[in-house]
């Protein structure tokens, strides 16, 4: 691809999205082509300042503004945690998703002692009503603290007056910070936030030049899970800070006599009480194809993304049959 335009890629201003946005830069002037990072401030940076809890200024906080500066060609691109955007589709946008790194949770204490050993009645920093439900049914002893602020700012509580921190992983790999971790946490035990690990690199959808800039980007094995995962939370009807967890699995297969790629894709969800007291989880699998280039471009794509979504949907459809609206209920 030649270009003489120079892409503008919004990002916000902290450690961890301009990382994540100089990555993208990265792997798009790797094709000869020219890009800028361009620095938007965002109203969830404010709040984050003033330790307002996410549950308060509501969904989007950190996407929303990123999204309106696309919109208006303020910028070309723009790249967002995937698991911060809302869950409705936006048809003003098209998006890829790159190589999805690790989803769990990790644990940052005093000690490095993991989420088991800590003592009895040790204070815990996290905001996210998931990550509190979970923690709960597992350490009901423990005292969980409200907790925002960069990544920095965060594991700088732990050995003041907090005794441990939980992060997402993928934050912390990405900003080369992952040695601080004391355990990544196994999903079964705190399950991840659907597409946690995963970012949504986003175009206007009528901008084909930014589209074929990002394309080659996307890493479809990825962007099936994320989709799988967010049609959970999709279903649920459930915001960003609800205590709703999804996460997934894949196995590839080799490929059969006509060529073709498929692999079982099992996509696990829960919803949680807030005080730890109830869980629900759910699970479900099948073979889904994946197409020899796992590109967005391939031919198999569309048939790959309708069954990730319908195999989240159903995970999610499971789980409300069993009450999972009841739990909802209870967080609103």
């Amino acid at each position: 691809m030649t270009s003489k335009r120079t892409f503008l890629i919004g990002t916000r201003g902290s450690l961890l999205a301009t990382t994540q946005s100089g990555h993208v830069r990265e792997a798009i002037t790797s094709q000869g082509l020219q890009a800028e990072l361009h620095l938007v401030h965002t109203p969830g940076d404010a709040s984050q300042a003033a330790q307002t809890p996410v549950a308060q200024i509501g969904i989007g906080v950190f996407t929303e503004t990123l999204r309106n500066a696309l919109d208006s060609h303020e910028c070309d691109i723009a790249v967002h945690s995937f698991k911060d955007l809302p869950t409705a589709a936006d048809p003003r946008f098209r998006t890829v998703v790159p190589t999805r790194v690790d989803p769990r949770e990790v644990l940052i204490s005093v000690d490095n002692k993991p989420l088991m050993e800590l003592a009895p009645g040790a204070k815990v920093g996290t905001g996210a009503p998931r990550r509190v439900s979970q923690i709960l049914a597992v350490r009901p002893d423990l005292e969980l603290v409200p907790l925002r602020g960069n990544i920095t700012t965060r594991m700088s509580r732990v050995g003041q007056d907090l005794d441990a921190v939980v992060l997402a992983r993928a934050g912390l790999e990405r900003v080369d910070m992952l040695d601080n971790a004391a355990e990544s946490i196994d999903p079964q035990l705190v399950m991840p936030a659907p597409a946690q690990g995963a970012l949504s690199v986003e175009v206007r959808a009528d901008d084909e030049e930014a589209f074929a800039a990002v394309a080659a980007l996307d890493d479809s094995l990825s962007h099936a899970q994320a989709i799988a995962e967010r049609a959970v939370l999709s279903t649920l009807e459930a915001g960003c800070s609800a205590p709703v967890g999804a996460y997934s699995t894949l196995e590839m297969h080799p490929a059969g006599a006509s060529g073709e790629t498929t692999a079982t894709l099992r996509v696990y969800g829960g919803a949680f009480a807030l005080d730890g007291s109830d869980t629900l989880v759910r699970d479900a699998s099948a073979e889904i194809p994946f197409g020899s280039t796992r590109t967005l471009l391939d031919a198999t794509w569309s048939e790959t993304a309708a069954q990730a979504k319908r195999l989240g949907t159903q995970v999610g459809e499971a789980l409300l049959a069993d009450g999972a609206e009841r739990l909802m209920a209870i967080h609103r």
